[in-house]
């Protein structure tokens, strides 16, 4: 009986472990062939049906390995199960801490910056005002700046464009609050990290960066592991185009308005 056959047979860590856990001959095939194209620096493609139990045979050689895995899923939705529930789970099952980093896009952290700036903005409407405040009373406590953490304020809320960052308002260094920046935590954990989990949209971000060399996002690996891998070709069409926004163009007027409100003839230069 092989190494993963045993872990994940009958009698193994995870039906120890795990609550309904029922072994798999394809589970068991998948998780030897994963450890395998590790080993060898080989790509590996496998196409397993729904009930195979995907995720723990890549999680199994992922959290044995000495070496770094990159794994990305399909949804935020997804990326957020895997980490906070599925690594847990497998890492309980074998004994061991998991050195594991969660890792998304630059929108869903908290700018505190930003936030400073949106909180002395009279323009903002009364609901607008309203998530405003709760925005500034999670940022007290969060542990990880995630937005996904709020759920009293919507994903699609328009204020979270005033809370968050995108490439072109981000002040980088010269920022006041980079000391405290919650995207910079999660980037710099990534690099520490011995599995980080990302999703497919940030994936792909680091391709395009490095690409056209403009740096990095994630960290060097010795192992990608794409869930849901069947979504890329559809998302990198998406991803790789060049588009302008009605949303882009009015996040740049409002940012100029917000500039000028500080500086003396400034607006009617603008």
């Amino acid at each position: 009986m092989s190494e993963y056959a045993d872990l994940l047979g009958a009698a193994g860590a995870l039906a120890a472990h795990i609550d309904g856990f029922v072994p798999r001959a394809a589970q068991q095939a998948m998780a030897e062939a994963v450890a395998d194209a590790v080993t060898a620096r080989a790509q590996l493609l496998v196409e397993a049906g729904t009930g195979t139990g995907k995720t723990f045979a890549y999680l199994l050689p992922a959290l044995r390995s000495e070496d770094r895995f990159i794994i990305s899923t399909g949804t935020k939705a997804l990326q957020d199960q895997l980490f906070k529930r599925d690594l847990p789970r497998v890492a309980r099952a074998l004994g061991v801490t998991p050195h594991a980093a969660l890792l998304k896009g630059r929108a869903n952290y908290l700018c505190l910056h930003r936030l400073d700036l949106a909180r002395t903005d009279g323009r903002l409407s009364p609901l607008e005002t309203q998530q405003l405040g709760l925005i500034h009373a999670w940022s007290a406590r969060t542990r990880s700046g995630d937005r996904a953490e709020l759920a009293a304020v919507p994903e699609d809320a328009p204020v979270w464009l005033r809370a968050t960052s995108t490439t072109e308002n981000c002040l980088g260094g010269e920022c006041p609050r980079f000391e405290d920046c919650w995207l910079v935590k999660a980037r710099r954990a990534a690099q520490e990290a011995r599995v980080v989990v990302v999703n497919h949209h940030l994936l792909l971000a680091d391709l395009a960066l490095k690409q056209d060399g403009f740096g990095e996002i994630l960290p060097g690996a010795a192992a990608f592991v794409i869930d849901e891998a069947h979504q890329l070709p559809e998302l990198a069409g998406q991803f790789f185009t060049e588009s302008l926004s009605h949303r882009q163009l009015a996040d740049l007027a409002q940012d100029a308005l917000a500039e000028c409100a500080g500086v003396s003839g400034a607006l009617p230069a603008l």
